[in-house]
């Protein structure tokens, strides 16, 4: 990642949260089937975006992030559920993710439906599971409703069937940024959202933070669809320009290349500047938006 303080942080916190998801999977009393294709996906590595969200949120609120935990189990849950409802052949038809066959590829199409159904639900109860002393009941409920909220079909659900309507079609740049919004900004502005109601924010620093989740998201898919075309398919896991023969829309074929990269840093310069006005201690989430805009997979 280049910086040191984030490395460090990143090692320590994902080491933290990959023990954890597999205890939380170990412990269920389920078909060791299941089991094993829930750990399949979860353990399939990744950046953890969104889990490191939520902990450098909470440091930039000076609170242990190992408080927020459960919250980020519970994120990586539902966001490998869509990922590996994602890969179906009903879906975007991916053999491969992060250089790994696809769960369904492994374990056959009707085992990773289930799996996923079994991660999305049991993010709940692990939310639920957020001990007293980390996160009040209000908090709680609070926290389960934005998640619905985030998972649902006005959010990452409702941005997953305008994607797959908007296959073989020339979207507006409008139309392209409401899939994108939901798709993947909603999950990703929970985890800071989530990061704040567990730090107890006053109401101007979760809206400051909720505009910079937004603008976060969107760079977000921006470097995701730049990557598409100019990344290094060994480094992405998967083959380059698979947007281009899935026909989807993508900001560099709407905006070019240059425009695109234009408003991936247009985005980054907004975070950053929703960032400052927080008066918190940002130093961890200006290092995972530079991260956001470099990244190379």
């Amino acid at each position: 990642m280049g910086n040191r303080l984030l490395d460090e942080f990143a090692y320590e916190y994902k080491h933290l949260l990959e023990a954890e998801l597999r205890k939380l999977v170990d412990r269920l009393e389920a078909p060791p089937i299941i089991k094993k294709a829930m750990h399949y996906s979860l353990d399939a590595g990744g950046k953890r975006i969104r889990p490191l969200l939520l902990f450098a949120t909470l440091a930039a609120f000076g609170i242990d992030p190992k408080k927020g935990l459960l919250a980020a189990a519970a994120v990586e849950m539902i966001h490998t559920y869509s990922l590996i409802h994602d890969d179906l052949p009903s879906m975007d038809d991916d053999d491969y993710r992060r250089g790994k066959l696809t769960n369904h590829k492994v374990f056959g199409e009707a085992t990773a439906i289930l799996a996923g159904d079994a991660l999305l639900t049991y993010s709940f109860e692990v939310l639920g599971m957020i001990p007293n002393e980390a996160g009040s009941s209000d908090t709680k409920l609070k926290l389960m409703v934005e998640f619905a909220k985030a998972g649902g079909a006005e959010g990452m659900v409702g941005g997953q069937v305008a994607d797959m309507e908007g296959e073989n079609k020339e979207l507006s740049i409008e139309e392209l940024e409401y899939i994108h919004i939901h798709k993947t900004g909603k999950l990703l502005g929970f985890s800071v959202h989530a990061g704040a109601l567990l730090a107890h924010a006053e109401e101007d620093q979760l809206e400051n933070l909720r505009a910079f989740a937004h603008h976060l998201g969107l760079a977000f898919q921006i470097q995701d669809d730049i990557l598409d075309l100019e990344g290094n398919p060994e480094l992405l896991g998967k083959p380059v320009g698979s947007d281009a023969s899935n026909h989807k829309s993508t900001y560099p074929q709407l905006l070019t290349m240059d425009g695109a990269k234009k408003a991936l840093h247009h985005h980054i310069d907004e975070s950053k500047r929703y960032l400052k006005r927080t008066g918190l201690n940002t130093s961890l989430l200006i290092e995972i938006t530079d991260l956001v805009a470099s990244r190379d997979h």
